[in-house]
C-alpha cells in the first residue's frame, strides 16, 4: 500500500503517449480512403489504445479504481512472519 503512492507514472509520460498515439491514428486516417470499413477499424483501434492507457493507470493503483485488489492476503502474510501492520 505504501509503494502504491510512491510509484505514480509521471503525467508527462501519459501526455507524450497520448500525443504519439493520436498522431499515428491521425496519420492512418489522413491517408486512408473514406469508407465504412476504414472508419470502423480506426474507431476500434482508438478504443483499444484508450483501454490500454486505462489499464496502465489502473494497474498502477491496485487498491483503488475500477480494478481493486484486496490487501487482506498481504496483511495475513505480514502477520505470519511477525510484522506489525
Amino acid at each position: 500500500m505504501i509503494a502504491q503512492y510512491h510509484n505514480a507514472p509521471p503525467p508527462e509520460f501519459l501526455v507524450i503517449l497520448i500525443f504519439w498515439v493520436s498522431a499515428i491514428n491521425l496519420t492512418y486516417g489522413l491517408f486512408a480512403p473514406r469508407n465504412m470499413t476504414v472508419i470502423t477499424v480506426l474507431f476500434f483501434c482508438a478504443v483499444s489504445v484508450s483501454a490500454c492507457i486505462l489499464l496502465i493507470n489502473e494497474m498502477n493503483r491496485p487498491l483503488d479504481g475500477l480494478i481493486k485488489v484486496s490487501s487482506g492476503p498481504m496483511r495475513d502474510a505480514l502477520e505470519q512472519i511477525g510484522g506489525k501492520f
